[in-house]
């Protein structure tokens, strides 16, 4: 059956036979002094599948892997590639200035972020396999950093979104009440004018009241007068805040209780007595 595994590679038939038609999810294996790590490319947001790079040593030291490229420093190159990817989302941190770019930058971190937990496990398990190799020392050491670097970029992503959803909020909060009392200084001023305009309706009607033969203007200003009067004590009414409902605190009811303490009997104890030495 045909593997990912390259023909040309003089891997032990153990190792061969534990791959399939897909490199699968990212591990180290060892047998008879190969050591073969499955490791898995920096994916993008949108990568539904992962782009798989094989990396064997063998017995007497010598790397190869599946990419292109030279064979020196391997560990360390595929190290750079996610040194590379924490620089570039640093940056598009620091200019993030809205919901949808803190968001765009949790897309890009999270799929990163489990590629090297991932990657750190693997190298670790390489590490315990071969206790005395200096690349993959560093290169687990590396990972474990770059994994702390990816944590720390998606909790301030997270804390950057979680931020602007609140001042969103509260800028929303402050837009509604500042409404709220636009709509009470309206509701006030149609309390003022209102008993004058309904005093005026009334008046206004051409029914004859008696008051028509009144002599002199002071019956004018004295209704003029007394409407605004009444809007006036009207929009004190409405004015007024509500009075703030009283805690009522329930006190607890008292219990007659003996003053005097009692005395508890001593309990005798059925322990045996250890003699003195």
């Amino acid at each position: 059956m045909k593997t990912i595994v390259p023909e040309d590679w003089d891997l032990p038939v153990q190792i061969r036979a534990r791959f399939g038609d897909s490199a699968g999810r990212q591990r180290a294996m060892a047998a008879n002094g190969h050591l073969l790590l499955v490791l898995h490319q920096p994916p993008g947001p949108n990568d539904r599948e992962r782009d798989a790079c094989l990396v064997w040593r063998s017995p007497d030291g010598v790397w190869k892997w599946t990419s292109d490229g030279t064979t020196t420093n391997l560990l360390k190159r595929h190290i750079l590639s996610f040194a590379s990817k924490v620089e570039q989302l640093e940056n598009q941190l620091q200019t993030a200035c809205c919901a949808a770019d803190y968001f765009e930058l949790l897309q890009a971190i999270a799929p990163l972020h489990r590629t090297c937990r991932n990657l750190h496990a693997t190298l670790q398990t390489a590490r315990d396999m071969l206790a005395d190799d200096k690349d993959v020392i560093v290169a687990r050491d590396a990972a474990g950093d770059l994994e702390r670097a990816f944590e720390l970029l998606h909790t301030d992503a997270k804390n950057g979104l979680d931020f602007t959803a609140a001042q969103k909020a509260e800028l929303q909060s402050q837009r509604s009440y500042e409404m709220a009392m636009s709509a009470h200084r309206l509701n006030l001023l149609a309390a003022l004018f209102f008993p004058v305009t309904a005093i005026s309706s009334i008046f206004g009607m051409n029914f004859p009241s008696g008051l028509e033969s009144i002599p002199g203007q002071w019956l004018f200003w004295g209704i003029l007068v007394g409407g605004l009067l009444t809007g006036a004590l009207l929009t004190q009414v409405i004015a007024q805040k509500p009075a703030p409902v009283e805690q009522i605190r329930i006190k607890p009811t008292a219990t007659k209780t003996s003053l005097k303490p009692k005395v508890r009997k001593p309990v005798k104890s059925n322990r045996p007595k250890i003699p003195a030495v």
